[in-house]
């Protein structure tokens, strides 16, 4: 019997869900979705590095070491940019939980 084929839309929004209750390695999964660019819209080094600098900051040593591989790849503003999106995203997130 074959596997069903799920919708990649629908395991990223997952992803995202389980990354808002706190899950740290949901964190690391969308980091790679985004610096391998698994979706339509191709590579993204500013939101891969937000999302495993959310992982890092959640303890993942596996964050912290791809954030820094990845930021040796990247400009200095746009690492300003992936950080103010990591802050602005964790503050959504503790604005909803309030």
């Amino acid at each position: 019997m074959s596997r069903p084929v799920v919708d990649q839309s629908f395991l990223l929004r997952r992803r995202l869900a389980e990354a808002a209750r706190g899950n740290a390695d949901a964190c690391f999964d969308l980091g790679l979705h985004y610096a391998s660019g698994d979706d339509e819209d191709g590579i993204d080094y500013i939101e891969a590095h937000k999302w495993f600098n959310i992982a890092a900051m959640s303890g993942d040593a596996r964050g912290q070491q791809c954030r820094a591989e990845l930021a040796a790849e990247m400009s200095a503003s746009e690492i300003a940019e992936a950080q103010r999106a990591a802050r602005a995203w964790l503050s959504q997130k503790t604005a909803v939980a309030a």
